[in-house]
């Protein structure tokens, strides 16, 4: 039971900002993550730093569960109200407060799509690299919270490298920044560290401080259709052997390319019935002249390996659609089946074998899996497709599977997720990952920010 009275509070708080309807507790009850659900008491959206301050001050006093909330992409239920309680929104804070092209930094709200951060900084001659497949729907602030990747990570790193500073308000009310708006400090703990990729468990963030870059004037872009996948990955550690260092190294299987052509209704790229995966590799930066000779580096590393007809994009148009048939590979399967999706990375060497566990894997137990990801990275994004499996199999023989695939990831030295974050849905398998002394160091933590566990209780541990 939800009391009226915890109703009543936030309701003169924050007027009309304050629901309970049940189409509004629906909307913010899930994120993208399979098909779970679990409906909070009442939706609030304040839009300043004082009112998430009385709201989390009320909430702890009263031993109200907070899930902070953003746009809902996340694929590891971390934004899913598991025990109910308030469904925090940011959507308000969606204001971009100063782009200081002196010192190549933005401050920002959390609420503001990602791309749209992007352009804004771009229009400027500037970048803020980090690009999630989700980039035009997701929020900047999920972005921190999660540590978020995407393509452009395999050159310059994900979200964590270019946040600053934070404004996060504290399951008590109080308000703190975490550190200062320089490119160095090394003054005490690093909070800034410790919050970003906190997954919403230890603080409300409110303003970010993030690092800009001079952005790229020119890029080239090729996909290489190959006959055998592991070969494939195979190929991906070659070509860092030669010095180069793509701005996006992509991995599709045979089943993502053609789901997603459907999927989108694009046909323009050939994909033959021998063609078993393919790499998506762009390189970018100032120079064209150096660009071509890195493509012909690449290219020298390629000729290597069996592959067939290299497409070179000739226009924005043609690099335009190859990039959108990677980006819309998630929402391809997901509209393909019933699916889960896991987060695997190991070091990049390691890829084919790592794809090799995940077919035998999938042989033992029956299911069939579709890969892509950041092949760059070593991070694949397993795709394991329900299909014809029973309930019985879904649900209890798969976790036995997904057990038994992170513990061939981590003994190839990698970790259970990549980008996608712990959240509900990998909590079981932290054990994994990590020792029972580091885990209760962690829950140690968890305690000191939020000795009442208030803001989104039930992930990670």
């Amino acid at each position: 039971m939800f009391p009226e009275s915890h109703i009543s509070f936030f309701t003169e708080l924050l007027q009309d900002r304050c629901s309970i309807t049940e189409e509004d507790l629906k909307k913010y009850s899930h994120d993208e993550t399979e098909d779970i659900s679990r409906l909070p008491n009442v939706v609030l959206k304040p839009e300043s730093v004082q009112e998430i301050s009385q709201i989390l001050t009320y909430c702890n006093e009263h031993n109200i569960p907070v899930t902070p909330s953003g746009a809902r992409t996340g694929l590891s239920g971390g934004a899913i109200p598991l025990h109910g309680g308030v469904a925090l929104s940011m959507e308000k804070f969606n204001r971009i407060l100063n782009i200081d092209e002196n010192n190549h930094q933005v401050t920002t709200e959390p609420g503001v799509i990602t791309q749209v951060l992007q352009e804004k900084v771009k229009a400027k001659g500037l970048m803020y690299p980090p690009d999630p497949a989700s980039k035009g729907s997701c929020f900047i602030g999920g972005n921190v919270s999660e540590n978020s990747g995407g393509p452009k990570a395999v050159k310059y790193g994900v979200t964590n490298e270019y946040v600053l500073n934070l404004e996060v308000v504290l399951p008590s009310g109080e308000v703190i920044w975490t550190g200062a708006n320089v490119l160095k400090n090394a003054t005490g703990y690093n909070l800034t560290q410790l919050i970003t990729g906190s997954e919403g468990t230890l603080g409300i963030i409110t303003k970010i401080v993030l690092k800009l870059i001079p952005h790229p004037t020119h890029d080239l872009l090729m996909l290489v259709p190959f006959y055998n996948a592991e070969t494939a990955c195979k190929a991906v550690a070659e070509i860092f052997k030669e010095g180069i260092i793509p701005s996006g190294l992509e991995f599709m299987e045979r089943d993502a390319l053609i789901w997603t052509q459907q999927f989108v209704g694009e046909s323009s790229v050939e994909i033959k019935e021998n063609h078993a995966a393919h790499l998506l590799i762009e390189v970018d930066g100032f120079d064209p002249d150096i660009l071509m000779n890195d493509c012909s580096t690449i290219m020298s590393v390629l000729e290597r390996f069996e592959t067939d007809e290299i497409l070179f994009a000739e226009s924005q148009a043609q690099k335009d659609t190859l990039w959108k048939l990677r980006r819309s590979v998630g929402e391809a399967v997901k509209a393909n089946s019933i699916y889960k999706e896991e987060d695997t990375v190991v070091p990049r060497y390691e890829l084919p074998t790592l794809l090799r566990h995940i077919k035998r894997i999938g042989n033992e137990y029956g299911f069939k899996s579709v890969c892509y990801g950041h092949a760059g990275d070593g991070n694949l994004h397993v795709n394991i497709i329900k299909g014809k499996l029973t309930e019985e199999q879904w649900e209890i023989e798969l976790p036995k599977a997904i057990r038994a695939l992170f513990m061939e990831v981590v003994k190839l030295g990698g970790t259970i997720s990549g980008e996608h974050g712990i959240g509900l849905v990998q909590k079981p398998y932290m054990d994994i990952a990590f020792s029972g002394n580091s885990l209760d160091l962690m829950r140690g933590i968890k305690a000191v920010f939020d000795p009442n566990g208030i803001l989104n209780p039930g992930k990670i541990f």
